[in-house]
C-alpha cells in the first residue's frame, strides 16, 4: 500500500466532489508534464488547494513544493557559489526550489499575485524540464520536471495575457449551484475532520487506482499515434477560434495525446481533441481586455463537426488505404485495450472502471 497515498494529512483525491475539469487537467499534465502546467481560477473556498495538494498524493513520493508569493529569484532557480569557483575552481550549485520541484508539483497559491519575471521562470522552467543559471560567464543546468499548478482568484488580479497563454490548460472554478451536491461536500468533509485516518482508508483503493492508471498513461504516451488528419483539425479548430500563435495547437496536440492515453487508447481521436480543445482554449481566445474568456460548448460543438465535415470531404478525394498502411497508422496492436474504450472513466467518486461494469480497467501486457 502507497504509504504516501494513506497518509491522512491530506484529503483524497477521489472523494473531492465536483471539480471534474480540474481534476481531469492535474491528471493530463502529470502524464505529459511538457502540457505546460494548469491554472486554475475561481474564487474563494471552491477547494481549488484541497484539489491540488490530494493531486500530489498520487504521485507516489514526489514532492509538493509550495511557492511562496514574496520569494526572489535566486530562492526560485537556486545560486552558484562564486567565491567556491575562484577558490577551487569548480561552481558548487545551491539547489532553488524548481530543482525541489523535480519529479513532483510546484503549487503556487495566488499566482496573479506573483511578480512577472518570477512567472516567467516558472513557466520556462514547466516548458523544457530545466532550469539553468548563469552567473559571471559560469552556467548550471539541473532537472526540473513538474507539474506547475497555479490557482488565482479574478477578483484580485489578471495575469497578463502573455504570462496566461503560457500556462497549457486553465479551468474556471465556481462554487455548486445544487444543493444535494453542496451538501454531498460537507458531509465528507465532516466526516474527514471527524475521522481523518478512517476516511483515507474508505478512499484509499479509489486512490490507488488512479495513481496506477496515470502510471501506465506516462509509461505510453510517447507512442501514441497523432495521424495527420488529426493535426490538421487541431490546426482548423485553433484557426477558427483566432488564437494567436501556435503555442495553443501544441498544447491541444499534446494533451489529446495524454488524453488518449489516459482513455487507454492507441490513437488519438475525436473525443480526445474535443476534450483538449475545451482545456486548452479558454484563456487563449481573448483580443482585447473586455472580451469574455471561456469557450461556448456549442460554439465549440460546431466548429468540430466543421472540421470533420472538411476532413471527411478531404478523405473522399484519396484513395483508400491498404491494410498495410491501416496498420501502420494504428501503431502497435499491444497497445490498444481489449475494451470499448469509449467505457473508460473516472466516475463521479473518482472511481476508475467500466461504465457498465464498474470493474477497473487495465492495459493489456506489451512486454514481450
Amino acid at each position: 500500500m502507497n504509504k504516501e497515498i494513506q497518509s491522512p494529512s491530506f484529503f483524497p483525491f477521489s472523494a473531492i466532489v465536483g471539480q471534474e475539469d480540474l481534476r481531469l487537467a492535474l491528471i493530463l499534465s502529470a502524464i505529459a508534464p511538457r502540457i505546460g502546467g494548469v491554472i486554475a481560477r475561481g474564487e474563494k473556498g471552491t477547494a481549488k488547494t484541497t484539489t491540488v495538494r490530494a493531486f500530489s498524493r498520487l504521485l507516489g513520493s514526489a514532492p509538493l513544493v509550495n511557492l511562496p508569493l514574496g520569494v526572489t529569484e535566486d530562492r526560485v532557480v537556486g545560486s552558484l557559489d562564486i567565491e567556491t569557483v575562484l577558490t577551487t575552481g569548480k561552481a558548487q550549485f545551491q539547489p532553488g526550489l524548481l530543482s525541489a520541484a523535480d519529479g513532483g508539483v510546484l503549487y503556487v497559491d495566488e499566482v496573479n499575485l506573483l511578480a512577472d519575471h518570477i512567472v516567467d521562470v516558472l513557466l520556462d522552467a514547466a516548458a523544457t524540464g530545466m532550469v539553468t543559471i548563469e552567473r559571471d560567464s559560469i552556467s548550471h543546468t539541473e532537472s526540473a520536471r513538474f507539474v506547475l499548478v497555479g490557482t488565482m482568484n479574478p477578483e484580485e488580479g489578471e495575469l497578463r495575457p502573455q504570462l496566461l497563454d503560457r500556462f497549457g490548460l486553465s479551468v474556471d472554478i465556481a462554487g455548486p449551484a445544487d444543493v444535494r451536491e453542496r451538501a454531498e461536500i460537507m458531509r465528507r468533509r465532516l466526516a474527514y475532520e471527524n475521522d481523518p485516518q478512517g476516511f483515507v482508508r474508505q478512499w484509499q483503493e479509489k486512490d490507488e487506482e488512479i495513481a496506477v492508471r496515470i502510471a501506465q498513461a506516462k509509461d505510453v504516451v510517447d507512442e501514441i499515434s497523432l495521424s495527420d488528419a488529426q493535426l490538421e483539425r487541431i490546426a482548423y479548430i485553433c484557426a477558427e477560434f483566432g488564437v494567436e500563435g501556435l503555442r495553443g495547437d501544441l498544447v491541444i496536440a499534446r494533451t489529446a495525446m495524454a488524453h488518449a492515453a489516459w482513455q487507454q487508447r492507441g490513437s488519438v481521436n475525436e473525443e480526445d481533441i474535443n476534450v483538449a480543445a475545451r482545456l486548452a482554449l479558454p484563456h487563449r481566445r481573448r483580443q482585447n481586455p473586455f472580451d469574455e474568456p471561456g469557450v461556448s460548448e456549442q460554439e465549440l460543438e460546431n466548429i468540430m463537426e466543421r472540421s470533420k465535415e472538411q476532413h471527411n470531404h478531404q478523405d473522399h478525394s484519396q484513395p483508400e488505404p491498404t491494410d498495410a498502411a491501416d496498420h501502420k497508422h494504428l501503431g502497435n496492436n499491444s497497445m490498444r485495450p481489449q475494451h470499448n474504450p469509449d467505457d473508460a472513466h473516472v466516475s463521479q467518486d473518482g472511481k476508475v472502471g467500466s461504465a457498465d461494469s464498474g470493474a477497473p480497467f487495465r492495459y493489456p501486457n506489451t512486454q514481450t
